[in-house]
């Protein structure tokens, strides 16, 4: 099964979470993301784990998850089937 996204080299920078999404280096301030990240001591935030299907990632020791579409704004919606006469 291939991974949604492919999610490497997880770290805290000052007030940004970096990672690598998909082979892009991806920059986000964690208080626009998630304020239980920006409240974790540096060993809340180093202790995660990235979803073998790509989808995310959870900090278990603060219970947070966050998608990996999410931080990168991509929306899904679901169409619906309309009837035909």
């Amino acid at each position: 099964m291939k991974a949604y996204h492919d999610i490497k080299n997880l770290h805290f920078s000052g007030e940004y979470m970096i990672l690598t999404i998909d082979g892009d280096e991806r920059k986000f301030r964690i208080e626009e993301i998630s304020s239980a990240l920006e409240r974790a001591s540096q060993n809340e935030r180093d202790v995660y784990e990235i979803s073998p299907s790509g989808y995310g990632i959870h900090w278990p020791l603060i219970d947070e998850d966050i998608s990996i579409d999410g931080l990168l704004g991509i929306v899904h919606t679901r169409e619906l089937k309309r009837k035909t006469a």
